[in-house]
């Protein structure tokens, strides 16, 4: 397993945690955001997704990924 923790700009509400995990746990990692630090860790299985394909499945949810 591995952990990373993404910046991400554009999330400010329980409706954006809710957007955001949501995206990250449909392709089989878990992801847990922190509103204050504008962040979310995510722990994922390489053999399952990419780290391209989560932070490609936050910003389909119109959030940018800055930094990882």
């Amino acid at each position: 397993m591995q952990s990373i923790t993404l910046k991400v700009e554009g999330m400010s509400c329980s409706h954006c945690v809710n957007s955001v995990e949501g995206a990250v746990n449909k392709l089989g990692a878990a992801g847990k955001v922190d509103l204050n630090a504008g962040a979310v860790t995510v722990e994922y299985d390489e053999a399952i997704v990419t780290l391209n394909a989560i932070k490609e499945a936050i910003e389909e949810q119109g959030y940018d990924v800055v930094k990882s």
